[in-house]
């Protein structure tokens, strides 16, 4: 693993971490992470890659873990900095290193659409993106997130200036990023609902082929709620595969399990293939 800073177009310095394959090199990996997710947790995943031969990025966005200013309070940042400026640099730094897929988790397919260069890339591989409209959650969830958006979040943020992570069990996020995501989760087809993002125009030209997951258990990002973010990959083949937990032989998979340790050993071949047909082609 080799530490390293990536700078935006806007000049904002990112922690990325590069880690090395084992072997010749097979291929370029971003992963772009889910909302307030540190690239820390994505660790074994990557090195499990790199040990298949893939040269593997992981990197924090502006705002969190070792991408976290000295204060988040009147830190300017929303999910367009995310996505059209921190995660088009570190896509941008593995294209000019050779071939170069993106494995995205929750927001990374979110992001993929908005980058500059989508198609200059051999597609995305993306687990647990669903359009997040808290209507697509079973109501004892949705009542849940509707308490966080309407009782916890606005109390926090009010003190604090950004939302504190353990209000929603993550990365403390900034007052950007939690605004964006309360009022879109609001909307049934996500920021594709608000006419500001222009996101129908930005996701129509993705033409690489896009391969989503997500788990049954998925309180999150059920499949529903994929199979309506997907479907805005108008121009994009687009395939989505449901897992049960015991076919990765794990008793539950949710949001986040795909990246967990327990399910490795059994998810991470299946990447691993997809990664070989999309460079091969």
């Amino acid at each position: 693993m080799n530490g390293l800073e990536l700078t935006t177009r806007d000049d904002q310095r990112l922690a990325a971490t590069l880690h090395v394959p084992v072997g010749e090199r097979r291929g370029g990996v971003v992963v772009i992470g889910a909302t307030g997710v540190a690239q820390r947790f994505y660790r074994r995943f990557a090195q499990a890659l790199a040990t298949s031969g893939f040269e593997v990025l992981t990197f924090d966005l502006r705002g969190i873990g070792g991408s976290r200013p000295a204060t988040l309070r009147g830190f300017e940042c929303g999910f367009r900095h995310w996505a059209e400026l921190d995660a088009d640099a570190a896509v941008e730094f593995m294209l000019a290193r050779g071939p170069t897929a993106v494995v995205g988790h929750s927001f990374g397919g979110h992001a993929f659409g908005q980058l500059s260069r989508p198609n200059d890339t051999v597609g995305l591989y993306t687990v647990a993106t669903g359009a997040a409209w808290s209507g697509y959650m079973p109501a004892a969830e949705r009542l849940k997130v509707e308490t966080m958006w309407k009782v916890l979040g606005p109390v926090t943020t009010s003190v604090s200036g950004f939302l504190p992570g353990k209000v929603w069990g993550g990365e403390d996020l900034p007052l950007g990023v939690y605004r964006d995501w309360k009022r879109w989760s609001h909307m049934p087809r996500y920021f594709f609902d608000d006419p500001t993002m222009d996101a129908e125009t930005k996701f129509a030209r993705v033409r690489v082929p896009v391969h989503g997951v997500t788990a049954e258990d998925d309180l999150w990002a059920p499949p529903r709620s994929m199979r309506v973010f997907l479907s805005q990959y108008l121009a994009a083949p687009v395939t989505l595969e449901v897992h049960r937990p015991t076919a990765l032989g794990v008793d539950e998979l949710g949001h986040m399990g795909h990246f967990r340790a327990k399910a490795l050993p059994a998810f991470v071949p299946q990447v691993t293939r997809w990664l070989d047909e999309r460079l091969a082609a």
